[in-house]
């Protein structure tokens, strides 16, 4: 039997939708974005204790140093991914909770998603089967590398601020895909990359606050 994410209170679907509603006035425009962020229940991902703030525009401890992003920038950096030229194949470098794949899995055929701490892996996996969510491959790996076997990829989206951007990332991104990902280690900011037949062009976005993309497993 399907399980019920409708939930209650803070956790309902009403509640779901009023946060649709403000991300809609953040900016937010795409209608296939606002729908499935007002349809994945954020509380599942998070601490019982912190069920109460999962739809207060915060980002939310996780366990092991990690964060869940705040909706307004899962939100962001899915609808811009989500303009690639093909909804296709996407890379999510962090899967941390799960949350953002679940988001993603509405908007693209198929969500790779790597994760450096398995612990965190684990949890989100069953999350995700909870939700019965079939079109995501977990990856236990260094987020460096990307998944070689999964590119081309339409979309690549860092969920940690790198110092670098990885070169393996950059062969793995399709002619006509973008690369969304904060980089910088105190003043960080949001940046898009964009593969064309010619090259790569680097758009700077906003500021961001984001953990650090660590090297190596966990």
């Amino acid at each position: 039997m399907k399980q019920d994410f409708s939930g209650i209170g803070m956790t309902s679907a009403r509640t779901r939708a009023r946060m649709a509603e403000r991300l809609r006035g953040q900016g937010i425009r795409d209608t296939s974005v606002l729908a499935a962020m007002g349809e994945v229940p954020r509380h599942i991902f998070i601490d019982e204790a912190l069920a109460h703030r999962a739809y207060d525009d915060v980002a939310l401890p996780i366990g092991h140093g990690q964060t869940i992003s705040q909706p307004y920038i899962v939100a962001r950096m899915v609808e811009l991914a989500a303009g690639a030229a093909r909804r296709e194949r996407v890379l999510e470098v962090g899967t941390g909770c799960g949350y953002q794949a679940a988001v993603l899995a509405r908007l693209f055929k198929v969500v790779y998603s790597v994760e450096r701490i398995g612990s965190l892996l684990d949890r989100a996996r069953l999350q995700l089967r909870d939700l019965r969510i079939s079109n995501v491959r977990l990856r236990h790996g260094d987020g460096h590398n990307g998944v070689p076997d999964g590119a081309p990829f339409d979309a690549i989206i860092l969920a940690a601020a790198a110092t670098h951007v990885p070169q393996a990332l950059l062969e793995q991104l399709a002619i006509g895909g973008r690369m969304l990902f904060p980089i910088g280690v105190n003043d960080q900011e949001m940046r898009m990359i964009e593969r064309f037949e010619e090259g790569f062009q680097e758009t700077r976005l906003e500021k961001v606050r984001f953990v650090p993309m660590l090297t190596g497993l966990a």
